[in-house]
């Protein structure tokens, strides 16, 4: 099954899972794929030379950030994010909806757009569902987003029925602004966004006209915001089951073994999170075995690596024991090998994802990775 923006190379014959390949304008991204998140235009304590050595091919960058600071004008006239930055494979931009969401004292939504105060100045600003595809346009971004409204958990159905007209009603618009920029020569994609909360009724109705707008591809927003895992699952599932086979369909904000494999199985081909970085930055990292958390007591005299399976440059060069210095001295090259041992756990994993997939064997791979995961037998 193959589109100008989206191929599926091969379905597992036993679920769900696939892998494919995204076509995109710098260079094709192999899925299911992980995506390392640069708020910035940077991956904290990872430079693009360390990014390319792992091998990703694409990165998220934050557009309510870079929107603030150092503005879009600047970006586009550096060539946009790849010249800026000087990553000149995919960036895929969120539509800053998320931050806007996380600013609920500060921020107000109309059917207009979302007026905001920034968290750096106070100074009062505004977004509409045009300016935010305006914007990543300028940032030259591989893949977009609409504006979108985010609710949380625990939210009344009278809020998240609010949240999801308003959602709505910026869809159509985003893609109408979307086309103009194309017609004028922008080759990015645009993803609109599911929402709806945790109601079935909703959730159906978002996917359903989220699906009519024909788009390149499909995000689902909405999950991984505080519900417990097997609402996470249950309501993927759902949601899933309503959006077309042939698009790609990005999940945001999940970044940790169980939760990718979730959505593996469940058809999903794309997905973010800041976590496995943020989490390097507090000592923790990644294994076979489970979380391993560096600062322990018991790894002062550990000359072993991280992972002895893991053949990434840190744990080929570094032990245990050093790596807890680093981090108990609070040494900058603590979070540069964290985040590169987790960055690199994480695209390992994935590369293995899709030789199960190609091999019609990923549900047994899956539980046989979580039986040792979660079991956290580390020695």
């Amino acid at each position: 099954m193959t589109t100008d923006f989206f191929s599926i190379l091969h379905s597992d014959s036993h679920g769900s899972a696939r892998t494919g390949i995204l076509h995109l304008a710098h260079g094709p991204v192999r899925t299911p794929v992980f995506m390392p998140v640069g708020t910035n235009a940077t991956v904290k304590a990872v430079s693009k030379e360390s990014l390319e050595e792992i091998g990703f091919k694409i990165i998220l960058a934050n557009t309510y950030h870079l929107f603030l600071r150092p503005g879009p004008d600047l970006i586009q006239d550096a060539g946009g994010l790849h010249g800026f930055s000087g990553w000149k494979r995919n960036f895929l931009t969120d539509s800053g909806g998320f931050q806007v969401f996380s600013l609920s004292p500060l921020r107000k939504i109309t059917m207009q757009g979302a007026e905001f105060r920034s968290h750096i100045d106070g100074s009062k600003r505004f977004f509409t569902p045009e300016s935010v595809v305006d914007i990543q346009t300028k940032f030259n971004s591989d893949i977009q987003m609409q504006l979108d409204v985010c609710t949380g958990w625990d939210v009344s159905r009278k809020e998240a029925e609010h949240a999801l007209a308003v959602t709505t009603d910026w869809a159509g618009r985003a893609k109408k602004e979307w086309q103009i920029r194309q017609s004028a020569g922008y080759r990015g994609a645009l993803f609109p966004i599911v929402q709806g909360n945790f109601f079935e009724d909703l959730r159906r109705q978002s996917a359903g006209f989220v699906s009519s707008l024909d788009t390149p591809g499909i995000a689902i927003g909405g999950l991984s915001v505080g519900e417990p895992a097997e609402k996470f699952a249950e309501y993927l599932q759902f949601t899933v089951n309503h959006l077309p086979a042939a698009k790609p369909k990005y999940v945001m904000g999940i970044g940790t073994p169980e939760y990718i494999l979730e959505a593996v199985a469940d058809g999903i081909d794309m997905f973010d999170c800041v976590l496995p970085t943020r989490n390097a930055r507090n000592g923790s990292y990644f294994t076979h075995d489970g979380m391993l958390s560096i600062k322990q007591e018991r790894f002062a005299h550990d000359f072993s690596p991280v992972d002895p399976e893991c053949d990434c440059k840190v744990c080929r060069n570094y032990s245990r024991a050093y790596l807890r210095h680093l981090f108990k001295d609070q040494e900058i090259l603590s979070a540069m090998l964290s985040s590169y041992h987790n960055l690199y756990f994480l695209n390992a994993l994935m590369k293995e994802i899709r030789r199960a997939i190609s091999e019609d064997r990923f549900d047994q791979y899956r539980k046989d990775f979580l039986a040792r995961y979660e079991a956290k037998n580390i020695v």
